[in-house]
């Protein structure tokens, strides 16, 4: 039975239009609808479904006495459709002008909108096809909904009309506070509809500007931001347990990435899981020969390259054994049986390992034992990581209070060591090759970030100090003995010779840094002093 109409904040539903291009849940909503005696106007395919589940339907055109014009273009742009949805149940005057006009005030809307973001997904796209899939009426029709919440409701979403039903059967209309939370996710809900067109207007633009110019400009800051970031999931808390937190995905990424990346087995990833396993990603995704890389709090403690992945991963995991305990590892090779043997050694404990792929038997023995393995978190980006697969789109966007911080990408120069070499003696062919990698491996530590490595294998890592001499000890005591004839990379430049001295005073032959300080000359000095060899890169990479 429909509550009282006079009881404050309730609007019974006479009259519904229906608009769908998703048809799912339609059926069931409709026929609830004309079960309780509504009314029910529909458009185009919306009308032929419920007819076709014998619903009594009267056609838009009909209702409205004008044909769709234009292709289909005009369908619901109509004073009676428009009129019974924006007039105010509560101004006498707007429900005289309707019935003056012969028309009727319509309750409820439920439209969803032409699938603009699936279209555009079709690699064979046009833009001409693109563009006419562009919704008009639909939107009109939400935002007047929304816009009238007082008298009337708005469904946007097969999603809501479970617990809308739930309402309905039960009084025949709508509460106040229902209608308002409606409009709200309408108005959500055509926001973020419109900015997937304005980010994909954008992106045929700037295409269109790279294709008249055979060397175009590096891209500049847009002046606004059309940020659309639909969610995927709710996460357990954020980096702690007081914090809400969430994992919303760019319809824009390509290439491998975390947000689209099949979780095989394991718990849920958490908040600073995923902050790692990005991290991680960032990091094997630099080398093109197998390589593996184990982090803890988002600085890595392990990495190695090596000529197959299971003796890349056990010279990361022997780099630092204390820290790899409950470390998050990468690998840019898919996880095979000797890799997941050395993973499962006695006194190993892994949170979450992350590779293109993990073979059925690696699988298996990953995931049966009752240890750790039971909740490990295995993730598959199913598709080869080197650094030839696609980098990150758009822009590193970070938040302050008050605003939004963006930079580009801090990408990887081609071949580091093919900067300046400063010193009198040159490096040798085996230091150049571990001074790439020391560098590499140094862009993804937080600064000021200094690394030692040696063979291919990181040795000492010193991370995140106020002080770069700090870190210079730090790394080379985590290395000890090992670091001899090792090298060491620097994110920024020494600002004194002292990082240097005690470089060399733990037996660092090489060192790779950007150069730039006004006492570069002293570094320079103090390496020959000691028969160090030094490059400079020319490209800082501080990482806050």
């Amino acid at each position: 039975m429909a509550k009282p109409e006079t009881q404050e904040g309730w609007a019974t539903i006479r009259r519904a239009l229906l608009s769908v291009s998703d048809k799912l849940g339609l059926v069931e909503l409709a026929t609830a609808l004309a079960d309780a005696g509504v009314e029910l106007i529909a458009s185009g395919g919306t009308r032929f479904a419920l007819a076709q589940a014998g619903l009594p339907v009267v056609e838009v055109a009909e209702y409205t006495g004008q044909p769709e014009i234009l292709d289909g273009r005009v369908k619901t742009l109509h004073p009676r459709i428009h009129g019974g949805i924006l007039a105010r149940r509560d101004v006498p005057e707007h429900l005289e002008t309707l019935a003056e006009a012969g028309m009727e005030p319509i309750d409820l809307v439920v439209v969803n909108l032409y699938p603009f973001e699936a279209t555009i997904a079709d690699p064979d796209c046009s833009y001409e096809h693109a563009v006419e899939n562009i919704d008009i009426g639909g939107p009109s029709l939400i935002r007047g909904a929304a816009k009238n919440h007082d008298g009337v409701a708005v469904l946007t979403d097969p999603g809501q009309y479970a617990t809308f039903l739930s309402e309905f059967r039960e009084s025949g209309g709508t509460r106040l506070a229902t209608r308002k939370r409606l409009a709200r996710e309408a108005f959500a809900h055509t926001g973020t509809y419109d900015r997937a067109i304005a980010a994909y207007l954008e992106k045929q633009q700037g295409a269109a500007a790279e294709a008249v110019s055979a060397a175009p400009a590096s891209p500049e800051p847009p002046p606004s931001l059309n940020l659309h970031f639909p969610l995927k999931q709710t996460l357990r808390y954020g980096e702690n347990p007081h914090q809400k937190a969430a994992l919303y995905v760019d319809p824009d990424a390509v290439g491998p990435n975390l947000a689209t990346a099949a979780i095989l087995h394991g718990k849920e990833l958490s908040y600073n899981n995923l902050l790692d396993l990005d991290s991680a990603l960032r990091l094997v995704r630099l080398f093109d020969g197998p390589a593996a890389c184990i982090l803890k709090h988002n600085n890595p403690c392990g990495a190695a390259i090596a000529d197959d992945p299971a003796t890349a991963f056990e010279a990361a995991y022997e780099g630092d054994p204390v820290s790899a305990f409950g470390g998050i590892v990468g690998l840019n090779r898919p996880v095979d049986r000797a890799t997941a043997e050395l993973m499962c050694k006695p006194g190993r404990f892994l949170e979450a390992i992350l590779a293109p792929g993990f073979e059925p038997d690696a699988y298996e023995l990953l995931t049966t034992k009752p240890t750790w393995r039971n909740s490990v978190r295995l993730v598959e980006l199913g598709a080869p990581i080197g650094p030839k697969t696609p980098q990150p789109s758009g822009w590193d966007l970070r938040r302050i209070e008050g605003g939004l911080l963006a930079q580009s990408w801090d990408e990887q120069q081609p071949d580091p060591t093919a900067g300046e070499v400063k010193t009198k003696r040159k490096p040798t062919a085996e230091e150049l090759r571990d001074l790439d990698f020391a560098w590499k491996i140094c862009a993804m530590v937080k600064s000021n970030a200094i690394v030692v490595a040696k063979g291919g294998r990181l040795l000492g890592v010193g991370a995140g100090q106020m002080s770069r001499l700090d870190s210079v000890r730090i790394a080379v005591e985590k290395g000890g003995e090992a670091v001899r004839g090792g090298v060491l990379a620097s994110d920024a430049f020494f600002p004194f010779r002292d990082g240097p001295d005690v470089a060399a005073a733990a037996g660092i032959a090489a060192v790779i840094q950007p150069g730039g300080s006004k006492r570069d000359a002293e570094t320079v000095e103090a390496c020959d002093e000691h028969g160090m060899t030094m490059i400079f890169t020319g490209r800082r990479h501080f990482r806050h």
